[in-house]
């Protein structure tokens, strides 16, 4: 309620809604490309490194989008 008077009454106030998108947008950001690298070839130095146990395997199909869709 408190917002929504501030807005009508036209002073200036921090944008919570935007800093709220570009911080959860960071965190998924940081977590899906995390994932992505952790399934990806390992760079020159890592390829003897283990996946942490958070990360989950992605399993790559042989021919991805083409036939029936499975389940």
């Amino acid at each position: 309620m408190n917002l929504i008077l501030e807005v009508a009454t036209n002073q200036p106030h921090f944008p919570i809604s935007a800093a709220a998108v570009l911080v959860l947008g960071f965190i998924a950001a940081v977590t899906i490309g995390s994932v992505a690298w952790y399934n990806s070839k390992r760079p020159v130095g890592w390829e003897d490194k283990g996946r942490p146990d958070i990360v989950p395997e992605v399993k790559k199909e042989a021919t991805p989008g083409i036939g029936k869709p499975k389940g």
